[in-house]
């Protein structure tokens, strides 16, 4: 059983082709299940698109679900078409989200946090000039976040957990292990999956997200894990899957989940 749970298309504005694309890509690449997985636009802001080059437009989100039920529809019987979204995580709208996602028929949400402290997690600027104790409490900021995001009863799975390495790799060796670890365990208490997420490649760190050393606490913790390309290109569909599943093998992994109608579905790796 081979599956993507995290793709985007055109319409959040910096990705490239439609969601008939990522389909096709994944029918090429051997999927079974595909996730549509576009981001939410800011519920939170009064204007429809106040960020062009990142999210929809709130006045096309009905529009994004419908195609994807149509295309699940259409596509039924060659290859699984699941309803998802990114969401964002902001502390401050986190009702106003769920309540609006709510209303709609998604087979899962991801939930996401790309920003932190009122800045992308992306920016390379936000680390200048910053001292140890600054850097310590910035990853501990992140993953406070995160652990918030997992305790919101929003979301099945969690996106791209140390993506703030993304931009700027040394994130990685900023000593914060009790930090992590409390996420793990507050995951893993409420059932939510991580996502193993291989666009990590296409950014300054390379490689996947999480790192091997988060994965193998995830495992002590017990944390299901699933697979996102995090595609924004249809030739990314699927990229690397059959590595990332021998990877968790070897980390000793048995099984790992994607979801349907927000009910969970084990798949064994061997």
């Amino acid at each position: 059983m081979k599956f993507d749970l995290h793709t985007h298309h055109v319409r959040c504005g910096h990705a490239n082709g439609t969601i008939r694309d990522y389909i096709e890509a994944g029918i090429t690449s051997g999927l079974d299940v595909i996730g549509i997985s576009d981001h939410t636009p800011y519920f939170g802001h009064e204007d429809d698109q106040p960020f062009p080059n990142i999210t929809m437009r709130k006045s096309e989100f009905g529009a994004y679900v419908d195609e994807v039920l149509q295309l699940k529809a259409e596509y039924a019987g060659r290859i699984d078409v699941l309803l998802g979204i990114e969401s964002d995580f902001f502390p401050e709208y986190a009702k106003l989200y769920h309540q609006t996602l709510s209303r709609y028929p998604f087979d899962y949400i991801i939930g996401s946090v790309h920003h932190t402290q009122g800045v992308s997690i992306f920016n390379k600027n936000r680390w200048r000039d910053l001292s140890e104790e600054d850097r310590i409490e910035t990853k501990t900021a992140y993953y406070r976040l995160i652990r918030e995001s997992a305790q919101a009863n929003m979301f099945q799975i969690l996106g791209h957990i140390d993506a703030m390495k993304g931009n700027y790799p040394a994130f990685s060796s900023i000593h914060t292990p009790a930090a992590i670890d409390e996420t793990l365990q507050t995951i893993a208490q409420h059932g939510i999956a991580i996502e193993i997420n291989t666009s990590g490649k296409t950014k300054l760190s390379g490689g996947w997200y999480p790192s091997d050393d988060i994965l193998e606490r995830a495992l002590y913790y017990n944390v299901d894990v699933t697979f996102g390309s995090d595609a924004h290109k249809p030739e990314r569909v699927g990229e690397e899957w059959e590595e990332v599943r021998q990877r968790l093998l070897a980390i000793g992994f048995k099984s790992w989940v994607y979801f349907k109608q927000k009910q969970q579905q084990v798949v064994a790796l061997n």
